[in-house]
């Protein structure tokens, strides 16, 4: 470096990536006055999981004015459940409205960060360089590293094969064999799309999903209209369905009770309006409770299921050929095309980032023994300025994850407040996160993911969940809302 070089910029938050809990992240900063700030987004836009998914059908399962920031409306929602190109164009447009886009850096890949005790400070690295900057804020999410099942044969198929979130837009579907392995969320929205235009769909089934009417509809240009002229309004149907959502957490879908009863016979008229075939209807019902594995919600996917160019195939599937798939009965499916509609590894998302804390301590290490976890989700000890979104033990079955993420960004700007006003660092108390464990660890023992009688993404290899929040939003704010500097050590 020569003499006259100017030394690279220290940056006071450093939010990594530009999904929802980014964009909320660094709005607040900027409204804090907090800087100088940087974004940094692996992808080559913003969004996220909605940069990411743009396969046919993509939408979202929560209401329009439900998922969106409050603090960043949207008056003019299409429909009741926005598609998946309305909402990126929203957070695009929430981006520019803040003043974001220059505090955005796209196409930078996070690859890890060393703490600096002697600085006070995280060295950080990405594939376009070092960074220093005194906090992180990580807002990678859990849903970005596509999971693929283990079959033999996987990689042997001759021809296209893509996971639902790597869609690949340059295959034509129109007329081909078209096999979809999975039925988890992006299944039931896909399978419909597909089979509209595939000249055969067949769809292999290892558990079917517990699915509730989904009442999607356009929202009439009256109601947008009365919206944009009176917020008031827009406000109040946000609390409703808030409020509507927030009562499912009664309802089974957090712990089995009474309540989970009446919300299965909800789903089995569901099915039993939509299928008539006794034989298929069989096929379609599960075998665990309702919660156990993720609700989902659709109007089309059992349409879909009886058109006459589509098959439900519920055998094991033995291996992935050259050209298809072998169950293990010996049948030999022939395809042109396959599509892993399978989910996300989400425990392994975390447990990926390279991150080394006080004393040489690994995020890995950590939680190499009891699995993920961290104090309300937000922050580990042993890892000063440091702060999740989205974090271990936050994520809904019942709700609005925005309503989660809100509560989170606050918690950090608390934390964030506590080193402008002079401490050198700040750092969760080991005996504060063990308590809250303990708190999370005994909500879920009689859960309704630990005795629903299923496995799911929610639970990690040793079948702990860790990823869902055991209780119900409002549950969350109380706890969480506010950073309890008693809790934290600051230095």
């Amino acid at each position: 470096m020569s003499a006259h070089a100017t030394a690279p910029e220290t940056l006071e938050v450093l939010i990594v990536g530009a999904g929802f809990s980014g964009l909320a992240m660094a709005i607040r900063c900027k409204q804090a006055g907090i800087g100088p700030l940087r974004v940094i987004e692996k992808g080559d836009d913003i969004g996220g999981t909605w940069r990411e998914n743009t396969y046919p059908g993509a939408a979202c399962d929560v209401p329009s004015h439900l998922y969106s920031l409050s603090f960043a409306p949207k008056a003019d929602w299409t429909r009741m459940y926005a598609p998946q190109p309305e909402i990126q164009a929203y957070l695009r447009e929430t981006a520019e409205r803040h003043g974001l886009t220059p505090l955005i850096q796209l196409g930078t890949a996070f690859s890890g960060a060393t703490w600096d005790e002697a600085r006070a400070l995280w060295h950080v690295e990405t594939d376009r360089g070092p960074l220093t900057t005194r906090s992180i804020v990580s807002a990678m999410g859990g849903l970005h590293h596509p999971a693929y099942p283990a079959l033999p044969g996987r990689d042997v198929f001759a021809g296209p094969a893509f996971h639902t979130a790597a869609w690949d837009h340059s295959v034509d579907l129109t007329g081909k064999r078209v096999g979809v392995i999975g039925t988890g969320a992006s299944a039931i929205q896909v399978v419909p799309e597909l089979a509209k235009v595939a000249a055969h769909l067949t769809l292999f089934q290892r558990t079917p999903p517990w699915i509730m009417p989904k009442h999607d509809h356009a929202i009439a240009e009256a109601t947008k209209a009365r919206y944009r002229r009176l917020p008031l309004l827009r406000q109040i149907e946000r609390a409703r369905l808030f409020w509507l959502h927030e009562l499912r957490a009664l309802f089974g879908f957090t712990k089995v009770s009474k309540l989970t009863k009446q919300a299965e016979g909800l789903a089995r008229h569901h099915l039993a309006k939509a299928v008539k075939d006794k034989d298929l209807r069989a096929k379609l019902t599960p075998n665990y409770r309702l919660g156990c594995k993720r609700v989902l919600i659709s109007d089309t996917y059992y349409p879909a299921l009886q058109r006459p160019n589509v098959t439900l195939e519920t055998a094991d599937i033995a291996r992935i050929t050259e050209s298809g798939v072998t169950t293990a009965d010996g049948t030999a499916h022939e395809l042109d095309v396959i599509v892993y509609a399978t989910g996300f590894d989400v425990t392994g998302s975390f447990a990926r980032m390279k991150l080394v804390g006080r004393d040489g301590l690994r995020l890995a290490d950590a939680w190499a023994g009891g699995g993920m976890g961290a104090y309300q989700g937000i922050t580990v000890a042993g890892f000063p300025n440091y702060f999740m979104l989205l974090g271990p033990n936050t994520g809904l079955g019942h709700n609005s994850i925005i309503a989660m993420i809100e509560v989170q960004v606050q918690h950090v700007l608390d934390c964030l407040a506590a080193l402008r006003r002079g401490a050198r660092d700040i750092e969760v108390r080991p005996e504060a996160q063990a308590r809250f464990l303990d708190r999370i660890r005994t909500r879920l023992a009689d859960s309704i993911w630990q005795a629903g009688g299923c496995r799911s993404w929610y639970l990690d290899a040793q079948g702990r969940n860790t990823t869902l929040w055991p209780d119900s939003v409002m549950a969350y704010r109380r706890s969480a809302r506010r950073a309890r500097m008693a809790d934290y050590r600051l230095g």
